[in-house]
């Protein structure tokens, strides 16, 4: 009753466990101290069942140690009974040889309420009562004394077993609501923590956004001013390259500001926001001279995912649009959002030179972005696979699996599936 068990086998310990300790070591003194009483008794008495007495005692004794040792076995309830019964016939013998047996019956009244739930242990409570003024009144007779000693004894015992039993259950119960607050600070600081990171996040990309992206901005735009004022061709190639620099470099940029602040999805649903992410890389697509028709559907009835799992869908689909804008070579591709009961997937399909996924399984499933090249990772922007890498690590981080098909030339398919967890 004095610990509380704690997941992964941990044990918490009551802050009332020196008390119950303390109680079940008096226990333990009370029981041995008062059969030495006993056994003294009878050795200075010189009473001719001297020896009978003392082996009983002896024998009492053992049976309790056994019983003691065994306790941490947690014994089925007719295994304790048991043991109860075979204390009670060892005292009932030693209680038909001597007065003094009788003292034995209050810490066997605690003994009792102790190993026993309450409505076995009352019933036994009684009959050890009815015994000890039996084994009283056949060697002094009946008396006032020889009755209401051993039932104040029997009162008092389950007064204070009761109660130590309740006192046991409540600090039982109090240990576990502190569990429970425990778990729920932590929860609380993985949520602080989640949303700080997010905060982070979207603070770098208005900071890259509105210093290096804008910059980037206007050196290609200086460039291509410059170059048309400039009639040198050697000159002109030069601005012309680097101007062309800037623009990949700006494309660049902006990637990593989408990949740090995906659309919002607070004043939208995750559907909604795939299809503008579609849309906007069909327009991307159309402005870079390379037209990629992008197409978004879903199925299903769509349920409220954690917040987590949005983001996570949403930054899985823009990586993997990133890598079939950039390497696919594709004309059309598809998103397809997939509302399974108890998952939620995510495809996405293109018709691109796609790969051999075989070269780009490695080690612990890491390898290249959707979309990539036939030459694999070390052909991709994606630098050596990480776009699958990173694909795989959110899927991953919330229970979920990647699967990926493709051939070279025959496009690649992607598909993510998320176990639901509704809000």
């Amino acid at each position: 009753m004095a610990v509380i068990e704690l997941p992964r086998g941990r044990v918490a310990p009551s802050a009332l466990l020196p008390v119950f300790t303390a109680l079940r070591l008096g226990l333990h003194v009370l029981v041995v101290g008062l059969t030495l009483f006993v056994v003294v008794r009878a050795l200075l008495a010189n009473a001719p069942n001297e020896v009978s007495v003392t082996v009983l005692a002896v024998a009492f004794l053992a049976c309790y140690g056994a019983g003691i040792a065994a306790a941490h076995r947690h014994l089925p309830t007719w295994a304790r009974i048991a043991w109860l019964v075979s204390l009670l016939v060892l005292w009932v013998a030693m209680s038909a040889l001597t007065p003094d047996a009788a003292f034995l019956a209050f810490p066997l009244f605690f003994l009792e309420l102790h190993v026993l739930a309450a409505p076995i242990a009352v019933p036994l409570v009684v009959v050890t009562f009815g015994l000890s003024v039996w084994g009283t009144a056949t060697h002094l007779g009946f008396e006032v004394g020889s009755i209401l000693g051993p039932l104040i004894s029997a009162g008092v015992a389950i007064v204070i077993g009761l109660g130590y039993r309740a006192m046991a259950q409540e600090t039982q119960e109090r240990q576990a609501l502190i569990l429970d607050l425990m778990a729920t600070r932590e929860e609380l600081a993985a949520a602080s923590r989640e949303a700080g990171t997010l905060a982070e996040r979207e603070r770098l990309a208005k900071e890259i956004h509105d210093t290096v992206a804008q910059g980037l901005s206007s050196i290609q735009m200086l460039l291509h001013a410059a170059e048309r004022d400039v009639t040198d061709p050697p000159t002109q190639e030069k601005l012309r390259l680097a101007r062309e620099t800037a623009a990949q470099n700006l494309g660049e940029t902006r990637r990593f500001i989408r990949e740090l602040a995906p659309p919002s999805l607070d004043a939208q649903t995750l559907p909604s926001a795939l299809r503008r992410l579609t849309e906007a890389t069909t327009e991307q697509s159309t402005q870079a001279g390379a037209p990629l028709k992008v197409e978004f559907t879903t199925s299903g009835d769509p349920v409220l995912l954690p917040m987590a799992t949005d983001a996570a869908l949403l930054r899985i689909a823009q990586g993997s649009l990133a890598n079939v804008l950039q390497h696919a070579e594709a004309t059309r591709a598809s998103v397809t959002l997939s509302y399974l009961g108890d998952e939620v997937a995510l495809d996405v399909v293109d018709d691109g030179i796609g790969f051999a996924v075989s070269r780009v399984q490695g080690g612990d499933g890491a390898g290249a972005g959707v979309g990539q090249g036939a030459d694999g990772p070390a052909s991709g922007a994606a630098g050596g696979g990480f776009g699958l890498r990173a694909i795989r690590q959110r899927a991953a981080a919330l229970g979920g699996t990647v699967d990926i098909e493709s051939s070279p030339g025959d496009g690649t398919a992607i598909s993510v599936r998320i176990p639901v967890v509704t809000t």
